[in-house]
Order: C-alpha cells, then sequence, then structure tokens
C-alpha cells in the first residue's frame, strides 16, 4: 500500500457552497482511502457508497457525507495513494484552482512513503464492460496497454466533435485541467443555491461570442478535464485507473454515466 510520508493540511473554498472547508490528510495503513467529516461516521471511498451525482460526486453514509471528491480522487490516482485518512471539518472538499494540480502538488511535497519490495499492481477486465444510452457511451475493453480516449460536442465552436487522448506525456495538462461550464448558465444555478464558490480562477466559462472567461492552460482543457473527472470516478472501483490495461473510450458521458460504469467493472477486475 502506498501512503503519504506527513500529514496535508489545506484549507478552501467548496465550489457549491462556498463555505470554508479545513482538510487535512494523514498518513494511513489501513489500505483504504477513508473520509472522516465533521467527527461523524467515516466511509470509504468506493462506488458503492456514492449517493449522488447530480452536480458533483457525494459519498457517504446516513450520517456523514463528502462533496466533490471527484479532483482529489484524481489527484491521489495520479500519485498512486491508495492509503489515505482524509479528515473534513465541513462536507465539501475545497475546490481551490478547480483542477488536481493542488492536491498533487501538496502530496508530492509531503512525500509518497512507498515500500521498496512493493512492485506495482496491473489490472484488466474479465470480460467488455460498456454503457450505451443515445450520444453517451463508455467502452472498456481489454488491452495490452492503458488508452484513454475522452470524446465530447459541445455548443461551443473549440468543441464540437472534438476528442483527447491520454497518454503520460500529457498527464500534467489533465491534471491541471479545470472545471467549466456555460458563463449563461451560472446566475441560474446560483439561484438554485449551486456553483457559489465559482470563481475566474478556478473554473473555466464558455461564452456566448465562442470564447472563454479565462486564459486556457493548455489546449482542449475541458475535455482534458472529463478525462481528469473519469480518473477520479473510476478510482472509486478500488483499483488504480492509471494501471489498468484497458482501452477506455468516453463520449459526451459525465459523473452519473462514470459511476455506473464503475459499478459495473468493478466486479471484473482481475489483477495481471
Amino acid at each position: 500500500m502506498t501512503t503519504i510520508k506527513k500529514e496535508i493540511k489545506i484549507t478552501g473554498n467548496g465550489l457549491m457552497k462556498n463555505k470554508p472547508c479545513e482538510l487535512t490528510l494523514f498518513p494511513s495503513k489501513s489500505g483504504q482511502i477513508r473520509y472522516f467529516v465533521k467527527d461523524k461516521d467515516y466511509f470509504s471511498a468506493d462506488v458503492d457508497n456514492v449517493l449522488s451525482t447530480d452536480h458533483c460526486v457525494v459519498m457517504g453514509t446516513k450520517k456523514a457525507r463528502a462533496m466533490l471528491t471527484e479532483h482529489l480522487s484524481a489527484a491521489l490516482a495520479f500519485c498512486h495513494i491508495d492509503s489515505v485518512d482524509i479528515c473534513m471539518s465541513e462536507d465539501e472538499v475545497p475546490i481551490l484552482d478547480g483542477s488536481s494540480l493542488k492536491w498533487v502538488e501538496a502530496i508530492k511535497e509531503a512525500g509518497i512513503d512507498k515500500p521498496f519490495f512493493e512492485k506495482e499492481k496491473y489490472y484488466t477486465v474479465t470480460e467488455p464492460v460498456y454503457y450505451v444510452n443515445g450520444k453517451t457511451s463508455v467502452v472498456i475493453l481489454p488491452a495490452d496497454n492503458l488508452f484513454i480516449s475522452y470524446a465530447v460536442n459541445y455548443d461551443h465552436p473549440d468543441l464540437v466533435r472534438k476528442f483527447v487522448n491520454y497518454n503520460p506525456r500529457n498527464k500534467y495538462e489533465i491534471i491541471e485541467a479545470r472545471t467549466f461550464g456555460f458563463y449563461r448558465d451560472l446566475k441560474k444555478f446560483q439561484m438554485l443555491g449551486f456553483a457559489q464558490g465559482v470563481t475566474q480562477d478556478n473554473t473555466v466559462g464558455f461564452t456566448d461570442d465562442g470564447g472563454y472567461t479565462t486564459k486556457l492552460r493548455s489546449q482542449d482543457e475541458p475535455i482534458k478535464h472529463k478525462m481528469l473527472d473519469l480518473i477520479g470516478d473510476l478510482y472509486l472501483t478500488g483499483v488504480n485507473p492509471l494501471n489498468l490495461k484497458c482501452q477506455i473510450i468516453a463520449k459526451e458521458a459525465g459523473h452519473a454515466v462514470h459511476v455506473k460504469v464503475a459499478k459495473m467493472m468493478k466486479d471484473k477486475l482481475k489483477e495481471i
């Protein structure tokens, strides 16, 4: 199992409620990624503990829950952390810069504790996993190596029928890819009580004239953020998706579909 070498403490506001939350990651030998929220019941980062995917991934129990876990989950996947305790003073993970970058930087600064004798484990699926519903689809097939492709078709000139492929050389562009949305929808979501913590620094807004509210960090940053979300969501199977020898193709999906596919593939994973 791989954990962090020392505790990490981060404070920031949530994207949905804009409430400040102090989040602390502690080294752990439990072999699980566990959440402890407001000194209530704890739960593991597991697809079976997902409560909602309406606006973000919400995990928990009847007594405690954590919102917006996906960017932290992706950071743990990229750092290959599979054993850590996460303590939160509120029920929403801080949004920070809207990506996994700050989490990855904090984890690397703290140091990664992996037994030198422990070999990396790789997995595949015992049979194809697929979900198709109209324009939305996710397909996972056994393969010799990991291949991920994510396609979108948004009402934006840069993002019509576009796709991005993952490879280790572009992983930092995925790690730093920020969340996004249509700027015209922001006021509506805020009136409904969501997106209270959206800023120009943590969210890429699509404008009606085909532009963005902020400069992109890399080409096709929004598509790369979708891939970031997919990696975080699939990590809830208990197997790091970056250690899969599979071909993963996603088209116009989102958290709800990611989680459905994670539930479908959980029992079809095998070590190779």
